[in-house]
């Protein structure tokens, strides 16, 4: 059976983050969609931007696609949605992989840190600046390119309420219901959220035996700046 994975993109990116990884895995069905409200995915009538909404999303998704037997990729924001996914346990879920994701509890972020934040939507330089911010690794111009024109192309509202609301949603609460093999990365020269926020926050809420791995050199942005290091995990 051809494994199916799907993977889910950080806050202000795409699915595209997941090209450089898609060429590593020749034997695979890698699924990366856009989340609504980022890359070309538009927002469905009364979407709420929550964390469980997204979920729904991702779930009605899977479903569309027909998919029995899984591998669930969250990433940053997205590995929010992918722990509130899997802790209902959805059927055909066998593992779940989280690249550097945003805590169950609540992101770390001060409130200057936040404003910053809400200021810089729709920037060209603020989106260049955080590009920069946020990898450790040289990225190809068209790599680069790319991730400051999904940055550009995030709409305002998710953009502002993910940053208002989900970064801050608790959903730690969820956490005793995972029952598959989790795997956690995240990048070594990471300050969005570093390892060591990581280790306190959000390892103790996932599974006994959950592999914790830090990738040498690597920011933020494991899948474009660690495909192979990904790839590994996944099996």
């Amino acid at each position: 059976m051809t494994p199916t994975l799907i993977a889910l993109h950080y806050w202000a990116g795409s699915g595209r983050e997941y090209d450089v990884l898609r060429p590593l895995l020749p034997g695979a069905n890698l699924l990366a969609p856009d989340l609504p409200g980022f890359g070309a995915q538009p927002v469905p009538p009364g979407f709420d931007y929550s964390v469980q909404a997204y979920a729904d999303w991702i779930a009605a998704y899977i479903q569309q696609q027909q998919v029995t037997d899984f591998t669930l990729i969250g990433h940053s924001m997205s590995g929010k949605m992918a722990l509130a996914l899997a802790a209902r346990q959805p059927e055909g879920l066998r593992q779940l992989v989280l690249l550097s994701p945003s805590p169950p509890a609540g992101e770390p972020m001060s409130e200057t840190a936040r404003a910053a934040a809400l200021a810089a939507y729709g920037k060209p330089n603020e989106a260049e600046k955080t590009f920069r911010e946020i990898t450790r690794q040289p990225l190809s111009a068209l790599v680069r390119d790319r991730v400051i024109a999904d940055n550009l192309r995030s709409t305002e509202t998710a953009w502002a309420t993910w940053l208002l609301k989900g970064a801050r949603e608790d959903i730690s609460s969820l956490m005793p219901q995972l029952r598959v093999p989790c795997h956690l990365l995240v990048g070594a020269g990471d300050t969005s959220i570093t390892p060591a926020t990581q280790q306190r926050l959000t390892l103790p809420l996932l599974p006994t035996g959950t592999s914790f791995e830090v990738v040498p050199a690597a920011g933020h942005l494991l899948p474009l700046e660690a495909a192979a290091e990904v790839r590994q995990v996944l099996g």
